[in-house]
């Protein structure tokens, strides 16, 4: 960041707008800086992402660092992991003083499914998905297990956490983090700790915490009508699931977390956890719904087998990744809201640049229940359905009555909505044309 400074300034000075060693004192104090976007320059696959320069800034460059960064530096300063058993950080990475008594209260009920993310985020300042993932394999001991080295996990997190745009409502690093949090309570759980093996368990919490690693906050439809780049470069199926896992090998190789490894046990951990990554797409949930389901019929599930834990792994982060409906209310309806409101700014953009305007992303004919009691129908139920079959847990069954009572509060708040006309009626389509309309959305 400092060399990309330091080649602006001297641009500057050749475009004769003011040097770097010019006489006055208050030029000398002018030091040029990158907007939001610029700084984070690998977040450029957000649809109006620009590069811009303003100026004065009052951030000076000290020793290679601005004072943000040396912000930044100070609060992943992380404490000494406390004596015992497991190894838990007694001052999590990321967390500034004023809210650590808090956010350690939070934390101690990290395996609770009424777990707050919101307020987490707030509590550790913005850096939920960094903080929560370093406490997590702090908390399964992955750390020791695997040999990691803290610096270099603490580096992939603050990477991976910088590379989510904190403008999408919904795809940004508070949903990883939610996620992630979601997947460790499904593998806390008894059923699959005694048959999760440790490297199955840090692909889960990783694979979770990157799986929308650098999303634009819109869909391919929208990329490839406006000629985005990665509609051009990513071909094939699953083109945003396999950007996320382009940037997440970017982010492994430049961290150098698993360079200890031997070559080939690298090479079998980051082949499994793209396999994670790409059964987040959700066109492809009937392929993996079914293959569930049929296991299951037959009787066929065998837990010895490392393939099929691995199938209860991509199925386990098909549920993380919309648990959403599944969150107690005062936690769901929020995220409902977020994730339409992402839909309606496509159909903002789609308007300004006088396309047609996607499905579900008109803000003045679709409304947030319609979407929401679609989705939890006709995606969300099937596939909570067959977790809870599996599972058969006080947890999978209070995560499919929560989705029954949500779906339920949505329906009464359908009747009295006032977000203008609606074209999409639940009841005037069939459950096969919103099972597809989301498909084309997502």
């Amino acid at each position: 960041m400092v060399e990309i400074q330091l080649h602006l300034i001297c641009e500057l000075c050749l475009q004769g707008r003011g040097c770097c060693q010019n006489e006055t004192t208050q030029q000398n104090d002018k030091r040029v800086r990158m907007t939001d976007a610029a700084r984070c320059v690998r977040r450029a696959s957000h649809p109006t992402a620009v590069l811009g320069i303003i100026f004065p800034s009052n951030d000076r460059v000290h020793d290679g660092q601005t004072t943000s960064q040396r912000r930044l530096t100070k609060r992943i300063c992380v404490a000494e992991p406390a004596p015992g058993p497991t190894h838990v950080l007694p001052i999590p990475a990321w967390l500034d003083c004023d809210h650590v008594g808090l956010a350690l209260c939070m934390l101690k009920n990290v395996s609770s499914w009424n777990f707050d993310m919101f307020l987490f985020n707030r509590l550790t300042h913005g850096n939920a998905l960094a903080c929560l993932v370093s406490h997590l394999f702090h908390m399964h001991g992955l750390l020791k297990y695997f040999h990691l080295d803290p610096m270099k996990l603490r580096k992939f997190l603050v990477l991976v956490q910088a590379d989510y745009h904190r403008r999408n409502p919904y795809h940004n690093s508070v949903h990883a983090a939610d996620v992630t949090q979601a997947i460790h309570c499904y593998i806390s759980e008894a059923k699959l700790m005694r048959i999760m093996r440790p490297q199955e368990v840090m692909l889960g919490l990783l694979a979770a915490a990157v799986h929308d690693i650098d999303h634009p906050g819109v869909n391919l439809t929208y990329l490839r009508n406006t000629g985005h780049y990665l509609a051009r470069v990513q071909r094939g199926s699953s083109v945003l699931e396999n950007h996320h896992w382009r940037s997440t090998l970017a982010r492994l190789r430049e961290s150098e977390i698993f360079d200890h490894l031997v070559v080939a046990e690298r090479h079998e951990l980051e082949a499994c956890l793209q396999s994670l990554i790409l059964a987040t797409d959700i066109s492809r949930q009937s392929e993996f719904l079914s293959r569930f389901q049929l296991l299951m019929e037959h009787g066929a599930l065998d837990m010895t087998d490392a393939a099929q834990r691995h199938l209860i792994l991509q199925i386990s982060l098909k549920c993380a990744d919309i648990s959403n409906p599944c969150r107690p209310w005062h936690v769901s309806h929020r995220w409902g809201e977020k994730v339409c409101e992402e839909f309606f700014r496509q159909g903002d953009l789609e308007r300004r640049s006088r396309m047609p305007i996607s499905s579900l992303c008109d803000r003045y004919t679709d409304t947030i229940p319609t979407i929401q009691i679609g989705f939890m129908t006709h995606l969300a139920m099937p596939l909570f359905e067959a977790w809870a079959q599996f599972m058969d847990t006080h947890l999978s069954r209070s995560l499919l009555s929560n989705l029954v009572r949500n779906r339920h509060r949505w329906q009464q708040l359908q009747h009295s909505w006032s977000g203008g006309g609606n074209g999409c009626q639940q009841d005037s389509i069939t459950p096969r044309s919103w099972h597809n309309t989301f498909l084309v959305r997502w």
